[in-house]
């Protein structure tokens, strides 16, 4: 079984969606003889694909622009990226809910969320540009759509009206962290994602506020992720009264200061308006860190009875929230215990083996409607 997997979103930051495709290449490889054959591509006019893959797994490097290629696959459905990388495949697997044009192999979607759908105007580049006004016929079209979550794959359903047969729940895992040796308080409470609105950082910080009114020794506030381009005004409290000297943004971090991030924290924080599903999450869980988290979107999913949910559109839900944190022991414990044992439920080789299933589901359907 041969299959090409578009590479680009993990030449930069390996967040998102460009931290799944790593992650899900590295696992079916270790597959081992069971897995398959696979190239990944990649292209971009300065970005070189000079990561350290697997063993086994091709590469091919194109130097050409990322908003170029786009702009031609989504509009034009061409080059067949046979053209670009040397072929046949039987599976070209898209990180995105649009496809990667093919001349004849069965072609694989990724949706991580819907909301391109609910709120385009949150998306930058070609998302804002063409995932809204294409997706749903290219779902439609696609031989699989491929999904995180179970709460994403009823929404794919619902909003692109495509038949459930057609989605694969592929989740994510974690990353394979040893649980942390050091259970004592933490450094500070931690956030982890995009600064954007679509997070719910400005509500995260009003919370935040009103705790620091009461307690005032409560630790500080580190915020870990890319400031989303139209959201610079979410950090615009962070200069001033009371926030100004207990709240830092650090921005894009690799992974090693991500673990140590997480390892020195109290507790992650995500009160995310909607996830496809919610790495972080996980990978606090994996230490041994307690989460509180949104209950909406696919977080009550992953995180199960391990984490404390709340409404994250009630900001007093939150302070309530970061207080238990900071001060109820007791819970905290409780969390930080159960915390491994919901990670566990999960694997990126779990992950790998429904997918290598999902591709032989595409051949067979690619096969049924070729002449």
């Amino acid at each position: 079984m041969r299959i090409l997997i578009d590479y680009r979103p993990a030449l930069r930051h390996r967040t998102g969606v460009g931290l799944w495709v790593a992650r899900l290449v590295d696992a079916l490889a270790r597959l081992g003889s069971a897995g398959p054959d696979l190239t990944v591509f990649s292209s971009s006019w300065k970005d070189r694909l000079t990561t350290t893959l697997p063993a086994g797994v091709r590469r091919v490097d194109r130097r050409v622009p990322v908003q170029c290629l786009n702009w031609l696959w989504h509009r034009q459905e061409w080059p067949p990226v046979e053209l670009l990388a040397p072929g046949p495949f039987d599976v070209v697997h898209s990180p995105t809910p649009l496809m990667v044009p093919t001349r004849s192999a069965a072609r694989v979607v990724t949706i991580h969320d819907v909301d391109f759908l609910a709120h385009p105007e949150r998306g930058v580049r070609e998302i804002r540009r063409d995932y809204a006004r294409l997706a749903q016929a290219h779902a439609h079209r696609a031989d699989v759509v491929v999904v995180p979550s179970h709460y994403t794959g009823d929404q794919v359903a619902t909003r692109l009206e495509l038949s459930p047969e057609r989605i694969v729940v592929c989740p994510n895992g974690p990353p394979g962290w040893p649980t942390r040796a050091d259970t004592s308080r933490g450094k500070h409470l931690l956030f982890v994602g995009t600064v954007s609105a679509r997070k719910n950082v400005d509500r995260l910080l009003d919370a935040y506020a009103r705790v620091r009114a009461t307690q005032p020794q409560v630790p500080p506030l580190v915020l870990a992720g890319t400031l989303s381009p139209d959201d610079a005004a979410v950090l615009a409290p962070l200069g001033q009264p009371p926030l100004a000297g207990h709240v830092r943004h650090e921005g894009y971090v690799d992974d090693e200061r991500l673990r140590a991030l997480y390892e020195q924290a109290v507790g992650l924080i995500l009160p995310s308006l909607d996830e496809g599903f919610g790495i972080p999450a996980l990978e606090a869980m994996e230490l041994g860190v307690p989460v509180l988290a949104a209950r909406c979107g696919a977080l009550p999913e992953v995180v199960g009875e391990a984490g404390l949910l709340v409404d994250p559109l009630d900001v007093e839900a939150l302070a309530t929230g970061i207080r238990r944190l900071v001060t109820d022991d007791e819970l905290c414990r409780r969390l930080s215990a159960a915390g491994p044992v919901q990670a566990r439920r999960f694997s990126w080789r779990a992950s790998a083996e429904r997918l290598r299933s999902a591709y032989e589901v595409a051949i067979e359907r690619r096969r049924a409607i070729s002449p």
